[in-house]
């Protein structure tokens, strides 16, 4: 688990409590103003405020920028937004007393911090929680006294005795609770209920033994040798009751299959005969966000996808987008039968053969339906124009972080231009004023910097050089091999015909490089299963068309949806 360090005692803050999952924080939280300070179990243990605010339970990931170790600064500076703190405890306490909003979007102030009522126990320092194996020290020895009732239970078992309490040894921070709690001395409780409890034993650490006769641990750990511990791991031990299994929400993280070395000799394969055109969309899999049958914008699932974008930083959704985009491309995750079967080692080279139609038709409906969900993104925002011009914000800080030299991910920076440049968001002029009014600096590097990249990406004469750029625009290669004319004068639509074909050249001889820049850009990030599932394709067609309009022919689709942005944008803004 990464617990982020810094110069003050991050595990002695009275309003940390650790690795927690979403569900029980939200448990915590009664009050509006209500906060808590979380490690988040699905982003690899970065810290999250949640808090409660106008009813609802918010998470908000703060985002550490790690700095190059030099003396008489810091390792690290964490930032919800724009200013930068030099660690947690300051980050806090400045937006605590100063009674800051936590983000322009929600307005969310907090003020009553949820403190972690800690039993006696040992002193855990912050190197105890950092990344890395779990370390394992023995329970101290407990002191046997014939003269209690519970050394009955041990009659004829040695002192020595391996499968004694004492040789019971687990990682320090997940220590479960072994002394005679009255909650362990009930029926078993549910798994939710019974985790909620547990924390370190007071009964295991107290320099005299406990007043009531300790009890053997009713509880067992699976094997983390593979992944930190963590409470929810814990498992009810219940002889009467075997093969029972755990359900949840979301699958767990996998393996960062994105991490693995490409083999030399796959890098210097020629090409074979292709065997059939090659689909890098995920099989389907049951929705953690939407049910089997689902309706077209479900407001809760709108509501649930709002709060998971606001908790992550755009850097973070940044990667997440990386990392979806480069498997829809085919630049990682590519299977040997799949590599078999096109002939080619990558998709950037398959899309410019002519057996690769199949996987362009994906990538552009991939870029339509982005872009489109981020027009929703502003255009579904019915409250006042301040949320709207936030919203504005959110976008272009996704956009800036997917620029060349930051994630590099181009296409994913075409989508969301293409949502901030579609005729029914920019018409808004009212809520276009109140971003240059209240976020001068996402307004200015809009019009100063993204817009004439993204025209100049899309007349294929903008960055393409892999290490600045992690993923190439292909969106105008795409269209050109699907039968797309180029729009403008015959003399300037010829000249980007040429570049954008050369572009191509060049974007397939470099598919390696783009592969283990894309490969390095990811290397240690751990993604958050419902934040990577929600930036699919799969996903996004059924959440704007519903699980059975979702199957509609995707002109008559793109259509429909269309003029449903457009009701939305008269309704927001109606023509004077």
């Amino acid at each position: 688990m990464q617990v982020p360090q810094d110069g003050e005692d991050l595990a002695g803050q009275p309003w940390y409590h650790g690795l927690l999952s979403r569900q029980k924080a939200e448990a915590l939280l009664q009050q509006d103003g209500d906060f808590l300070v979380r490690a988040s179990g699905s982003r690899g243990g970065h810290p999250v405020i949640s808090c409660r605010w106008r009813g609802s339970a918010l998470h908000f990931e703060v985002f550490r920028v790690a700095l190059r170790p030099r003396p008489g600064r810091p390792t690290a500076l964490f930032q919800l937004e724009d200013e930068q703190f030099p660690s947690m405890p300051a980050l806090v306490r400045s937006y605590v007393t100063g009674r800051r909003p936590l983000s322009q979007a929600t307005g969310a102030v907090v003020s009553r911090p949820v403190t972690w009522q800690r039993p006696l126990r040992r002193s855990f320092s912050e190197d105890t929680l950092m990344d890395g194996p779990a370390r394992t020290e023995p329970l101290r020895a407990r002191k046997w006294s014939n003269s209690q009732p519970a050394d009955l239970a041990h009659m004829g078992q040695s002192r020595e005795d391996p499968t004694g309490i004492e040789a019971f040894a687990m990682p320090v921070s997940a220590l479960p609770r072994t002394g005679s709690d009255p909650v362990l001395l009930k029926a078993p409780a549910s798994l939710g209920t019974v985790a909620n409890s547990l924390r370190a034993s007071d009964g295991q650490l107290q320099a005299k033994a406990p007043a009531k006769p300790p009890r053997t641990p009713s509880f067992e750990l699976p094997d983390t040798s593979e992944r930190p511990p963590t409470y929810c791991e814990l498992v009810p031990r219940v002889p009467c009751v075997q093969g029972t299994s755990l359900s949840q929400s979301c699958p767990e993280p996998e393996d960062p299959w994105w991490e693995a070395e490409e083999d030399e000799e796959e890098e210097n394969r020629c090409f074979t005969r292709p065997q059939a055109e090659i689909s890098f969309c995920p099989p389907d899999t049951p929705s953690c966000l939407l049910g089997p049958q689902n309706r077209p914008l479900e407001p809760q699932v709108l509501h649930t996808l709002r709060g998971l974008f606001l908790e992550h930083h755009p850097g973070s959704t940044a990667l997440h987008l990386l990392l979806v985009d480069c498997q829809a491309t085919g630049l990682l995750g590519v299977t040997r039968v799949q590599r078999d079967n096109m002939g080619v080692s990558s998709g950037l080279e398959l899309l410019t053969l002519p057996h690769g139609c199949r996987l362009r038709l994906e990538l552009l409906e991939r870029h339509e339906t982005l872009a489109l969900a981020g027009a929703l993104a502003v255009l579904g925002c019915s409250g006042p124009l301040e949320e709207r011009a936030a919203a504005l914000r959110g976008l272009v800080e996704l956009a800036l972080a997917l620029r060349p030299g930051a994630a590099g991910d181009l296409p994913g920076l075409a989508a969301v231009m293409g949502a901030l440049l579609m005729p029914q968001v920019s018409r808004l002029e009212h809520t276009w004023r109140q971003l240059r009014r209240s976020h001068t600096e996402a307004a200015l590097a809009f019009e100063q910097e993204l817009k004439p990249l993204m025209r100049a990406l899309d007349e294929g004469a903008g960055p393409c050089d892999p290490g600045e750029v992690a993923l190439p625009h292909v969106a105008p290669m795409v269209r050109l091999l699907e039968g797309e004319e180029v729009a403008g004068p015959l003399d300037e639509s010829c000249e980007r015909l040429l570049r954008t074909l050369h572009g191509a050249r060049h974007m397939a001889r470099d598919a390696p490089k783009f592969r283990k820049v894309a490969a390095q850009r990811l290397r240690g990030f751990r993604p958050n299963p419902e934040l990577r599932e929600a930036l699919t394709t799969g996903f996004l067609r059924r959440l704007l068309w519903g699980s059975r309009g979702a199957g509609a022919p995707r002109a008559e689709r793109f259509e429909k949806f269309q003029r449903v942005l457009g009701v939305l944008s008269q309704r927001l803004e109606p023509d004077s």
